[in-house]
């Protein structure tokens, strides 16, 4: 079973996750990674600082373990490494080898820092251990305490804790959404208006001639200075309704949030930034997420895709209003096959859901159930991009994996509309808005280069390493060649299987240069579907 018992620290996280990112960005490109016994020792490059930490075991896949301490050499001795000092090593490191600075970088890292820290603090104890909860998957979806490993701010979250602390789901919040009622020739919309006429059975009954409009508490509080939203409150153009009588719970994503008396989500705009990009729905995601939601094949390959049926906003004057109160409906979970789960919460080492599976108990079921976990998410993805050309964002946060009583996995759903492009040149999208059908759209190797990173680097990489936590001695990795080699039809499935690198996408040098997801930079990763030669 566990190697070694995780315990969670805002400072040991914050530092495992920059040197998790000097690992795969800066020095093991570099070849400047070393194993040293239970150690593991890198090299900056161009600052030439030694680092070292602790492994605790040998790594399966292109993924390490890292744990305390971390060190620094000074000359022939090794020193305590704090976190804010390996902030500014790697801030060091980054300026030297890009010859660019950025004033923001240390900030985000101690506002993650900070935020973490809020957290924990907010959490308190733990309680009941997800799978065993009323609630498993709430509960999975309000684990992810520490967030994404190979992000230098994994929790850096816009504004005081004291403004989003109550809305974040690492401390098991829930809150009643606000609703706000609009007139009708003051509405836009796209998609199915029946998923907001039920919907609205849940909030306050809105007068005759009026709509409503359910709004982020923490978004409206934003929004509440905008002059023509104010102008229209004031003179009753808009009414405000006040708070639902169902509770919200807000999911990973910290803006979509799950109603779980309707078993429906909403995607809210908070136009804030978290982690690494502003979270909003601007006008041509909106528009984007409808034509996607015609366009994509249900069922698909024994797979889900939650439907994101309709949006809503309120069409004033305001762009940034437009944006800021637009809110997307996402089919919900009650119809899903077994117990869904967030693959993030499988995945995360501070969590102990994984653990709690009876299926993992043994070497052999924790076998079978990798195998079964493989089976379910990776040929849908492999199929919709090579097939159909669809783009599929199957990170650890986008994929819910429904389990039997045993814990065995049954069937994968796949969520998110904002992440699923469309191959350019697959699809006929001369219909949609010139804006609206670019922002669908990859070219053809930046669809495979996000699918890749996302199955593998991402999701299935990191549940294997999950998996290895409880068996270390176990062969994983030949088990998920098999469900790849079904494919090798295809060149990309082949070179894969011949074991060319891996894309990862470099979540520090993006976050460095300040660029948009969209055009984050890959580096390359170890190819573990290889056989050795």
């Amino acid at each position: 079973m566990l190697l070694t018992e995780p315990v969670l620290t805002a400072d040991d996280a914050t530092a495992t996750a920059l040197l998790n990112c000097l690992v795969r960005e800066v020095c093991g490109p570099e070849q400047q990674v070393w194993a040293d016994g239970g150690r593991l020792v890198l090299r900056l490059p161009w600052a030439g600082v030694v680092l070292r930490t602790g492994l605790a075991r040998p790594p399966v896949g292109p993924t390490y373990r890292l744990t305390a301490p971390y060190e620094e050499q000074r000359e022939d001795a090794w020193i305590p490494a704090s976190w804010d000092r390996l902030a500014d090593l790697v801030a060091g490191e980054l300026e030297l080898a890009t010859g660019r600075p950025n004033p923001e970088f240390l900030a985000q890292v101690g506002d993650s820092h900070g935020a973490l820290t809020a957290i924990l603090a907010a959490r308190g104890e733990p309680a009941d251990e997800p799978y065993l909860a009323d609630e498993p998957y709430i509960a999975s979806e309000q684990s992810l305490v520490a967030g994404h490993r190979f992000h230098p701010s994994p929790k850096a979250r816009q504004g005081e804790p004291d403004e989003w602390l109550r809305y974040a789901p690492e401390t098991r919040s829930r809150f009643r959404p606000h609703w706000l009622a609009v007139p009708d020739e003051l509405v836009a919309e796209e998609g199915d208006p029946s998923a907001f006429t039920t919907l609205q059975g849940y909030g306050p009954p809105p007068p005759p001639g009026h709509k409503t409009l359910p709004v982020h508490p923490w978004q409206l509080s934003l929004l509440s200075h905008r002059p023509v939203l104010r102008r229209a409150l004031a003179e009753g153009a808009v009414r405000d309704l006040g708070p639902s009588g169902v509770e919200a719970v807000p999911t990973s994503s910290v803006r979509t949030v799950y109603l779980p008396e309707a078993d429906v989500f909403c995607k809210f705009s908070l136009d804030v930034r978290i982690t690494n990009c502003v979270r909003k729905n601007a006008w041509y995601e909106l528009s984007g997420a409808m034509a996607l939601n015609r366009l994509l094949p249900r069922p698909f390959l024994n797979a889900t895709f939650l439907s994101e049926p309709a949006y809503r906003t309120l069409a004033l004057a305001d762009l940034h209003l437009y944006e800021g109160l637009g809110v997307i409906l996402r089919e919900g979970v009650k119809s899903l096959p077994g117990t869904p789960l967030l693959a993030g919460a499988l995945a995360d080492p501070y969590g102990t859901l994984l653990a709690k599976l009876p299926a993992m108990a043994t070497p052999e079921g924790a076998h079978a159930w990798w195998n079964a976990y493989v089976a379910h998410v990776a040929p849908p993805v492999l199929h919709a991009f090579l097939d159909h050309g669809i783009v599929l964002e199957p990170h650890l946060q986008n994929v819910l994996i429904c389990v039997d009583a045993e814990g065995m996995p049954v069937h994968a759903a796949f969520r998110d509309l904002e992440g699923t492009k469309l191959t350019a040149g697959r699809w006929d999208l001369a219909h949609l808005p010139a804006r609206v059908a670019e922002a669908l759209t990859y070219a053809p190797d930046q669809g495979w280069n996000r699918v890749v990173y996302c199955l593998l680097v991402n999701h299935l990489a990191e549940t294997a390493a999950a998996v290895a936590d409880l068996h270390p001695s176990l062969e994983l990795w030949r088990t998920a060649r098999d469900h790849f080699a079904a494919h090798d039809a295809h060149p990309q499935v082949r070179a894969l299987l011949a074991g060319v690198p891996l894309p990862a996408k470099a979540n520090l040098r993006t976050r460095w240069a300040r660029s948009a997801d969209r055009v984050a930079s890959y580096v390359s990763a170890p190819n573990p579907l290889a056989l050795p030669l």
